[in-house]
């Protein structure tokens, strides 16, 4: 079926990472409205992958912040769906079945090298001012993968990359922005990388609304598609919410304000 015509699903998938704030209430609207206007399907999705900064009530916050809003999902943490659980670190034994794909197609391989080996890498790369480059070190031939090293994906070809946006039209990210990266940790947890690509997948998103940091990483997105022959979302790149100052993206770390004082200093959620 044509991506255009087939169901519609949106997500907002944040992390527990702390309160949520209007930036990101932004994209979840988005995601929602375009969902209900098309009598599609809206997904929360938390993705809880970096336990080391994980905030211990997030998820609750994120839900009460939406609820506030009057913002409901048709799957989340409390309503799994047929794909499972909406909580990345539920599904663990998932991206592992997608990583060994790429492991017996040779497009994966454990990371040969120690945290003292990587850092004299770096160190040398920045005394001859050039950038660190993984694939330069590439070992030429891989060990076997049994799960307690971190597992790097094979970029099978270093091109510049061009894919349509709905807002921003056709964009394009060049050869700099690819390198061998890694898909899995050394204690089982996916990065970002790669889970949100196999979530997506397995829970039909048919458009992703994003924020514009992620058009760098595109070109990594677009070698895991292909890599596992995933069809590719329809990207809907929002432009973002400026901090005070107009200069950068508002951000927590510049005052951005949790949602759920604007509801406690008595604004209504319809402001």
């Amino acid at each position: 079926m044509d991506r255009n015509t087939e169901k519609v699903v949106t997500r907002f998938a944040p992390s527990p990472t702390g309160f949520l704030h209007i930036g990101g209430v932004r994209t979840a609207l988005y995601a929602y409205l375009f969902a209900r206007k098309h009598a599609g399907t809206f997904i929360l999705r938390i993705e809880d992958t970096d336990k080391n900064r994980e905030v211990e009530g997030s998820i609750h916050h994120i839900e009460e912040s939406l609820r506030w809003l009057g913002i409901e999902w048709d799957f989340g943490p409390d309503k799994p769906g047929d794909f499972g659980s909406c909580l990345q670190s539920d599904r663990l034994d998932i991206y592992k079945k997608y990583a060994a794909q790429l492991v017996e197609k040779g497009l994966a391989y454990p990371d040969p090298y120690t945290e003292e080996e990587m850092a004299a890498f770096r160190a040398a790369a920045a005394a001859e001012k050039r950038p660190f480059v993984f694939r330069h070190h590439r070992p030429d031939t891989f060990a076997e993968w049994d799960g307690t090293k971190p597992l790097r994906f094979k970029v099978p070809e270093i091109k510049r990359s061009e894919w349509h946006d709905v807002v921003r039209g056709t964009l394009t990210a060049g050869e700099e922005t690819l390198d061998d990266f890694i898909i899995l940790k050394a204690d089982g947890y996916p990065t970002y990388n790669f889970a949100h690509i196999i979530d997506d997948h397995e829970m039909g998103v048919t458009h992703v609304m994003r924020g514009e940091e992620f058009i760098a990483s595109t070109p990594k997105f677009l070698s895991l598609y292909d890599a596992l022959e995933i069809k590719r979302p329809i990207f809907v790149t929002l432009p973002p919410i400026m901090g005070p100052d107009g200069k950068k993206k508002l951000s927590k770390r510049d005052g951005a304000k949790d949602l759920l004082e604007y509801r406690d200093d008595g604004y209504l959620p319809e402001t």
